[in-house]
């Protein structure tokens, strides 16, 4: 695995990245995309009421920046993501690929409560102007928790 990255700048470029879009500082959102970046979203079943709204597949800054910007815009303040779990999974050419998972709150009648959580699977390299996504993957939850043993035949022991 690469040691030109290391877990404390992922983890600070990831917290970092939430923070900003949680403002809506979008030059500084740009600014962590790569030129050429892939981004998908979508759902764990692929079959949310909501996956026609969550479930773009983008290529290119551009592309990912119209759509974070209009999807932020459409989306409550304030709101915060929270990463956590950040560890490196692989390299991809001069890319690291990281994992994570993300917690999502807002405010309701004054209480904060939980309204998404889901995995990040992302890939993130040096660019010219500092640390850039090439890859984005985000998996949010969506299916009902269930005990493991029905999901996984082989979880019993």
């Amino acid at each position: 695995m690469s040691n030109d990255i290391t877990l404390a700048e992922l983890q600070e470029f990831l917290a970092e990245f939430w923070f900003h879009y949680d403002e809506a500082h979008f030059d500084e959102l740009a600014a962590a995309h790569a030129a050429d970046v892939h981004y998908l979203t979508r759902s764990d079943s692929g079959a949310s009421p909501f996956e026609e709204l969550m479930s773009p597949q983008l290529d290119g800054r551009d592309a990912v920046m119209a759509w974070l910007t209009a999807h932020r815009k459409e989306s409550p303040y304030p709101l915060r993501h929270h990463v956590t779990n950040i560890h490196r999974t692989g390299t991809d050419g001069d890319a690291v690929r990281t994992r994570s998972y993300i917690v999502v709150n807002q405010i309701a009648n004054y209480v904060p409560f939980m309204v998404s959580s889901g995995i990040v699977n992302a890939a993130i390299r040096r660019g010219a102007n500092g640390l850039e996504f090439t890859d984005v993957e985000v998996v949010l939850d969506t299916t009902n928790s269930v005990n493991l043993a029905d999901v996984h035949a082989d979880a019993t022991p």
